[in-house]
């Protein structure tokens, strides 16, 4: 199944050419609730059910110059996660696509705390500047969580110029005080992802597995609303649940489930530069315990059903913000 969002413009083929769309980004304040449609201030949720052991935030470090967040924290400070990630196909892969896929290889997937996510630049076609930068960024969230090489990256806005660093690594150190678990702080988390988005894409939900009465919990936050298409382009996403599941299980199923969902929408047929999507999972509901470890188990197989499901509700939030969409259609290939 495909999502599209259809608009008043004409959409054409895919453009490869993703860094001419550079001035599309806009770096204004979201826009109040209140401000927006019903249709979307229904998609907004007011309360949610968030994983055990981590502490999220969202902040200004005023790299968007309209004051609006574009810092954004999420941390597991006492249970390392497993983790998975897939990114972009584009042939120019931005600065923290790189650093990130390289701290995955190295770690094996497993023993990260935390992610950096900015929004206003995207530190991409920077050089190797711009990869200094996002291992810059890396660094100073190991150094939050006191836990080294244990963190990723990643970053939107706009292509072609660096990153403030002086103002991103003080948001960093700022965030510490902003972190929390509450719905509050996921709202600023993923109002901190936004860039021309008009809404904040967060969702949450609780799950048991068949073998365990024990309650799980995932939350996901993603932004995009143009440059969308199926490999993903402008186009972010963060999940975490606190059930814990092993490295090579959790790409499995996160390979599985983007193919599904973010793989499966188009808004513009644009591709771009920094696309990533990313699971982390820390055991916070079993006491850091990786609780799924065989791919043939019941376990699993409902794991991986429920985050399919999961990871195609917060795609569908991207084509509903679609720039310039007017209607959400599902399309079904038998």
């Amino acid at each position: 199944m495909s999502f599209l969002a259809l608009s008043r413009r004409v959409l054409g083929g895919m453009n490869t050419s993703s860094m001419s769309r550079a001035a599309a980004y806009s770096t204004k304040a979201p826009p109040t609730s209140s401000s927006l449609p019903p249709s979307k201030q229904k998609l907004i949720p007011t309360s949610g059910s968030y994983p055990k052991g981590f502490l999220v935030s969202g902040i200004s470090s005023a790299v968007k110059k309209s004051g609006a967040k574009d810092l954004a924290l999420i941390t597991s400070p006492d249970y390392p996660c497993s983790a998975a990630a897939v990114f972009t196909k584009n042939v120019f892969q931005a600065a923290p696509v790189v650093a990130s896929r390289t701290r995955l290889q190295d770690n094996g997937g497993k023993g990260i705390h935390g992610m950096v996510t900015n929004s206003g630049c995207a530190n991409a076609v920077t050089g190797s500047q711009g990869l200094e930068n996002a291992k810059e960024m890396l660094e100073a969230l190991d150094a939050l969580t006191g836990h080294e090489r244990s963190s990723l990256v990643m970053s939107t806005g706009v292509i072609g110029q660096h990153l403030k660093m002086d103002k991103i690594l003080q948001g960093i150190q700022d965030s510490k005080k902003a972190l929390g678990g509450d719905h509050r702080h996921w709202m600023d988390c993923a109002e901190a992802y936004m860039t021309t988005d008009t809404f904040p894409k967060l969702r949450s939900k609780t799950f048991q597995l068949p073998d365990s009465g024990v309650e799980y919990r995932m939350a996901g936050i993603t932004k995009g609303a143009g440059m969308i298409h199926p490999n993903m382009a402008t186009l972010l996403g963060t999940i975490v649940t606190d059930l814990g599941v092993a490295p090579g299980l959790l790409q499995y199923a996160l390979t599985h489930a983007v193919d599904r969902s973010f793989n499966a929408i188009s808004v513009d047929g644009d591709m771009s530069t920094n696309d990533t999507v990313a699971l982390l999972a820390n055991g916070g509901a079993s006491g850091g315990k990786i609780v799924v470890e065989d791919v043939t188990s019941q376990d699993f197989e409902a794991f991986k059903e429920n985050l399919t499901e999961f990871a195609q509700e917060l795609s569908q939030l991207v084509v509903r913000d679609g720039e310039g969409a007017t209607k959400f259609v599902k399309v079904s290939v038998e």
